[in-house]
């Protein structure tokens, strides 16, 4: 699984982040960014929740 953020569309709501931590930070300018951008198979099902959970639907899978 492969993932990637819509850098237009992120607001910075970091709901990835408390959801995924180990996936999603935020950057310096306070918005999200993946930090691994190949997510291993433990946190695959943490990462589809933040998909799901994102107001801006600014995540995707690649």
């Amino acid at each position: 699984m492969k993932i990637t953020i819509d850098e237009d569309r992120c607001r910075g709501h970091g709901i990835c982040c408390t959801l995924c931590p180990e996936v999603f930070d935020l950057n310096d300018d306070g918005f999200s960014e993946v930090l691994t951008p190949d997510v291993p198979a433990e946190h695959r099902a943490a990462v589809r929740v933040a998909i799901a959970q994102c107001p801006e639907r600014a995540i995707a899978e690649a």
